[in-house]
């Protein structure tokens, strides 16, 4: 009986905790979300600045479009004060190449934003899955594949596209190769007067976890630690490429609140970090993300401009926001992209 009363002591000392450290998180969890619903309230300041970019789909360079498609997408870019459209051109076959027949429309494209959209930057939107660990399509350790992929892109510019915009997943701070491919581009887009533009995953919210990440989660199969780039990996790219374009949505957090200081964090972090050195562009979502309700186009736009609120002072080069993506972005949302986003005024933006 004795040991009983033992055991059930333990148990219920055991129980009492498990009770209070339950409690404790949950207090904890009610205080953080009530200080992100606090933070949440005040209408920003900021708004929309020198540079904007829309991520467009494959059918304007793969399919054939009427006179009247090709104006009414021009009116669009200008109404809504795009200066950079990252056409998808691609994406890359193992070996680095792009198929003709899968751009066959891209001059008519290009003829027609030169005529209907003057001023507005298209650039070829180009990638792959990038081999990791022998997982993936395009293997860019490969200097026979790296240079079959500038051949590539050397044909899109020959086309008349203004840029390259490369988006390689999944990246990582480590990836000499992916380096050693932006200084390539980097050489042949000065040469040529053209732009390199890339796009990238969010930064890490700490570099100090992803030796961590590394070691827990190791880089294989489907599972992988998370390919964030760091502080000095987004300052190395900033300094090769002329735009760099943070894919900040995907946010995955249970409210609006906490989704906005996600897109602030971000915003105000990484203009801070290469603001001065390149031209940003934060990406935000008119698709329909997994949590619906917490994050969306307002939720982004408004947590942009709480991030830029933020900063101590504007940024040296142009930044602005990345719609993602021309073919899910509602006239809705077109209305309150330019209502909440674009600055008060008639001005022609500057890229």
């Amino acid at each position: 009986m004795e040991r009983k009363g033992r055991v059930a002591g333990v148990l219920g000392r055991a129980l009492r905790w498990a009770g209070w450290t339950a409690a404790y998180l949950l207090g904890l969890a009610a205080l953080v979300l009530a200080g992100a619903w606090v933070w949440w309230q005040p209408e920003p300041q900021a708004r929309g600045t020198e540079a904007n970019g829309l991520w467009a789909r494959h059918q304007w360079v793969g399919e054939p479009h009427t006179d009247a498609e090709y104006r009414a997408f021009g009116d669009l870019l200008k109404r809504n004060r795009i200066t950079d459209v990252f056409f998808h051109a691609g994406p890359f076959e193992a070996d680095g190449t792009v198929p003709a027949a899968r751009y066959r429309y891209a001059p008519q494209l290009i003829e027609a934003m030169r005529e209907y959209a003057p001023g507005v930057r298209a650039q070829a939107y180009l990638g792959q899955i990038r081999v990791v660990d022998g997982k993936g399509v395009i293997d860019l350790d490969d200097p026979a594949v790296r240079e079959r992929v500038l051949e590539s892109d050397a044909a899109f510019l020959d086309l008349g596209f203004d840029g390259v915009h490369y988006d390689f997943e999944p990246v990582y701070p480590d990836d000499r190769a992916f380096m050693t491919l932006m200084d390539q581009t980097r050489e042949l887009t000065r040469r040529r007067g053209r732009l390199l533009s890339v796009a990238l995953e969010q930064p890490t919210l700490a570099d100090r976890l992803q030796p961590v990440y590394k070691a827990l989660i190791p880089r294989t199969g489907a599972v992988h630690y998370p390919p964030r780039p760091t502080g000095d990996f987004l300052r190395a790219v900033a300094a090769r490429a002329d735009q760099v374009a943070i894919m900040t949505y995907d946010v995955s957090l249970p409210t609006r609140s906490l989704a906005g200081w996600h897109y602030a964090r971000h915003t105000r972090a990484t203009l801070e970090l290469i603001g001065d050195r390149t031209t940003v562009f934060i990406g935000v979502p008119t698709y329909r993300p997994l949590m619906e309700w917490a994050e969306d186009q307002q939720v982004a736009l408004r947590g942009v401009r709480r991030g830029i609120d933020g900063l101590d002072r504007p940024p040296r080069r142009p930044y602005g926001v990345a719609v993602y993506a021309g073919w899910t972005t509602r006239d809705d949302e077109w209305a309150r992209y330019r209502s909440t986003w674009l600055p008060r005024t008639t001005e022609s933006p500057a890229g």
